[in-house]
């Protein structure tokens, strides 16, 4: 079984949380028994997060020897400079070491459900929408990238994992898929 799930904002990948206070979890959204995340994604990022029953096809959807690309939108703090681009093309140094290429583009502001809590708004500073498409999945790497080139990362959503999409799929609602 696999499903697709659009994780909203603040919401942990896991079933449990033992922090005072309790943050939300996958548990509250009545998942079938058996199911778990096949990755990721940060309790301050949304979108596309896939649960699997099927431990082989997890590690074929999260090894990064299998190649998923990860597909995110991105709005980042600031009007992205060529040269800025240009590193996240090339790969960027990480604490954790050197980022393989992205594939990265300028997008127009996206239509999507309002977040909740909203990312903070300034009059005096610019803000802009990049499709970011990496093929690693380390620990924060899109808002780690996109601040190593000067570009803070507001809101995170991914919206694809190798062929699958997020498409017209509802903040909080899933639905089972074919593998």
């Amino acid at each position: 079984m696999l499903i697709a799930f659009n994780k909203p904002y603040g919401v942990l990948c896991q079933f449990t949380d033992r922090s005072t206070p309790p943050r939300r979890t996958l548990a509250e959204f009545q998942f079938p028994p058996d199911v778990y995340p096949a990755g990721r994604l940060d309790f301050d990022s949304e979108g596309l997060l896939l649960l699997t029953d099927d431990g082989a096809l997890a590690h074929r959807l999260t090894d990064p020897r299998h190649k998923q690309p990860k597909t995110y939108w991105v709005q980042v703090e600031g009007t992205p400079r060529a040269e800025q681009l240009d590193a996240l093309r090339k790969g960027v140094v990480l604490n954790d070491g050197p980022t393989l290429p992205a594939q990265v583009s300028v997008l127009e502001p996206p239509v999507l459900w309002p977040r909740d809590p909203p990312v903070r708004f300034r009059k005096t500073v610019a803000d802009t929408w990049l499709q970011l498409e990496i093929g690693e999945g380390r620990n924060r790497q899109v808002r780690r990238m996109t601040a190593a080139v000067g570009l803070p990362t507001l809101r995170l959503v991914r919206v694809g994992i190798g062929p699958y999409r997020l498409d017209s799929l509802h903040l909080g609602e899933w639905q089972p898929l074919s593998s």
